[in-house]
């Protein structure tokens, strides 16, 4: 009797240690990395789905705080410091927990990120940054918990909710401008090429700073290239229509669009027509 049981014990053992079945995960995990301007973000978090289930005010209850997911820790990374709500969160990882209510989030970023769900020792002196978030009803269901970078700015995204049928978007901000104007300080003291200045030009005039600077540096970008492509042209049109020299953006513009036309590119030609109506060309 001994035997057959020891014997039954092994089968078991060796049962359990060779299966193979996987099944699906009931909330699965999902990974999501953005380039926002220059900072790299990176979002982890666990899907739970609605399956039939009254979400927010139920599974979901108000006015309490919860992980903002399912099974480990809802986890952002910044390489950079960001800022939120006026806040400044250290480059680094964060956990992020909610405390929904039905007009608004309490969205609150949480320096230990190595929980699995709502920390049982919950540290007030943890908590990096608290958003109040209002709430926006779509116009449908969406079944499964969905986390997104939408917005996308050189210097801001917003960071996406969606759920049931509810919406709530936190924004941050990233340092971009000031790691772009260190960088371009740093090259224009040096020896900058044409793509330096051309670089630097472009971002003066997209990013509104002076654009008697931008003039400058793409004119020398344009001077240092023996064939410049209809779409550095286009660039060059739109600095001079900024600078208030329509001739010069006209006759740049026409340019960029038989460069464009030849090269076949749709895009590049219907904006440079809509520029050249808009500043009387056509």
């Amino acid at each position: 009797m001994k035997k057959l049981l020891l014997s039954t014990l092994i089968m078991a053992i060796s049962f359990m240690g060779y299966s193979q079945i996987e099944t699906p995960q009931p909330s699965p995990t999902s990974k999501i990395e953005q380039k926002v301007g220059l900072t790299d973000v990176t979002l982890e978090y666990s899907r739970p789905s609605m399956r039939g289930r009254t979400v927010f005010g139920n599974l979901v209850p108000y006015g309490k705080l919860w992980r903002l997911g399912a099974n480990a820790n809802t986890k952002i990374t910044f390489s950079d410091d960001v800022m939120v709500a006026g806040t400044t969160l250290k480059a680094g990882t964060y956990a992020i927990f909610a405390k929904p209510n039905e007009a608004s989030w309490d969205i609150i970023f949480y320096s230990d990120a190595t929980n699995w769900g709502i920390p049982q020792q919950w540290d007030d002196s943890k908590v990096m940054a608290t958003v109040t978030a209002q709430t926006f009803s779509l116009p449908m269901d969406i079944e499964t918990f969905t986390m997104s970078f939408d917005n996308l700015a050189n210097g801001s995204a917003t960071l996406g909710m969606f759920w049931e049928h509810v919406y709530v978007g936190v924004e941050f901000m990233v340092p971009t401008d000031d790691k772009v104007l260190t960088s371009i300080n740093d090259v224009m003291n040096g020896t900058p090429t044409a793509n330096d200045y051309y670089a630097a030009a472009v971002y003066y005039s997209q990013e509104n700073k002076d654009i008697k600077t931008a003039l400058k540096w793409m004119e020398k970008a344009m001077s240092m290239t023996e064939t410049p492509a209809f779409w550095q042209l286009r660039q060059q049109s739109l600095i001079y229509a900024k600078d208030g020299n329509k001739d010069a953006a006209i006759d740049t513009a026409k340019k960029s669009l038989a460069g464009a036309e030849a090269a076949g590119n749709a895009d590049y030609v219907k904006m440079n027509k809509d520029s050249l109506k808009e500043w009387g060309a056509m």
